[in-house]
């Protein structure tokens, strides 16, 4: 979506504003021996009391997904469907993907956190994953490419070592979940699709520790690592801007363990 008026902007900054807030709470809920679905039980009541619908329930009508998030847990990279059997532990590396519908705009990022511990290994991962993505998102101004922000993510994930998935992708945004272009986490610099102003985006990269290439369960959505590698994820979302963006979902300075 390319906001055209200052009503969609306000709007829209409003739809990040709110989607921080109940990501947040989501945060503060992950903790050792928590279920993920109670997780997501609390993302559908936040949902109702602030009036506003889930953005991924149903999803995919073909297999429409059921819940308010996304709950992918270590080697789980994205889709992971909440599970309501294995409570979370320490030293899990769970990433929780969130969105809502507020005005018919819809909101898609995504954190990740370490569960009581760090382990040498996954905190490196963790903190590259965040770096790649939070390095991107001052490249999204009118003039660059996709990917010239594709570029930006792959180089610093694999400075440190790790990969990024090629099979899954950041977007655009607006009355629809997922509109063009695609913002792949990888790319050559000065290629893909030129960025317009205000153009609302959601950047995303998955890092993972070994191989890029991944299988869907059986559940239809969780998609895992073929290797049981581990996987980190964030999402953030901008609005491409003249001379910088615009951040509609400030979560850059939260801790990454609970």
């Amino acid at each position: 979506m390319i906001i055209t008026n200052h009503h969609d902007l306000v709007n829209y900054q409003r739809a990040g504003a709110l989607s921080t807030q109940i990501l947040r709470e989501l945060k503060l809920a992950v903790k050792p021996g928590i279920l993920p679905i109670e997780i997501d039980r609390l993302a559908e009541s936040l949902c109702r009391k602030n009036q506003v619908k889930p953005a991924f329930k149903g999803v995919y009508p073909a297999n429409p997904y059921q819940y308010s998030t996304c709950i992918s847990v270590n080697d789980v990279v994205v889709h992971g469907i909440p599970s309501q059997t294995e409570k979370l532990k320490a030293g899990d590396v769970v990433k929780v993907d969130f969105g809502l519908v507020y005005q018919g705009l819809y909101t898609d990022h995504c954190f990740t956190v370490a569960v009581g511990q760090f382990t040498p290994a996954s905190k490196s991962l963790v903190t590259a994953a965040r770096d790649a993505v939070a390095a991107a998102i001052p490249l999204a101004i009118a003039g660059n490419t996709t990917g010239d922000l594709g570029n930006r993510m792959q180089t610093i994930a694999q400075n440190n070592g790790f990969d990024v998935l090629k099979q899954y992708t950041g977007h655009s945004i607006g009355r629809t979940l997922h509109d063009p272009p695609a913002i792949p986490a990888f790319g050559e610099k000065k290629t893909g699709t030129l960025l317009e102003k205000n153009l609302v985006l959601c950047l995303e990269a998955q890092v993972v520790t070994g191989s890029d290439q991944v299988k869907v369960a059986d559940d239809g959505w969780s998609v895992k690592t073929i290797d049981g590698g581990l996987s980190a994820m964030f999402e953030y979302m901008v609005i491409v801007g003249e001379k910088q963006p615009i951040l509609l979902t400030p979560t850059l300075d939260w801790g990454m363990i609970v």
